[in-house]
């Protein structure tokens, strides 16, 4: 059975930092590309970052580029996601998918408030 569990999140105040982690199993995630996404208050998911299987390639939203970073730990099956200088806007529960599998957790809340 794929699982992903996803853990690190939490409130922060404006301009602060969080990291993200996500566990995986019931695949073989070396062999897998991954993907943060995020549903914001009134938005639908949205992916966020990408990062491919070796995790030599990353690709992000605009809107967070420059502020986050995607990680993995092959050897862990583990997927992470720092997050600097957050914002309100940032504000939304955040999910680790992989989309071929149709594959996500149950997500993990982040809040930004002062």
């Amino acid at each position: 059975e794929v699982r992903l569990v996803e853990s690190g999140g939490g409130l922060v105040q404006p301009g602060g930092s969080l990291k993200l982690s996500c566990a995986a199993s019931g695949f073989t995630f070396e062999n897998y590309d991954m993907s943060w996404a995020r549903q914001t208050p009134g938005n639908g998911i949205v992916r966020i970052s990408w990062i491919n299987s070796g995790g030599e390639s990353t690709t992000y939203l605009d809107s967070v580029k420059g502020r986050f970073t995607i990680s993995r730990d092959n050897a862990r099956n583990t997927l992470y996601l720092e997050m600097h200088n957050l914002k309100p806007e940032d504000t939304g529960k955040y999910y680790c998918v992989q989309y071929t599998l149709s594959a996500r957790g149950q997500g993990t809340q982040v809040i930004v408030s002062s």
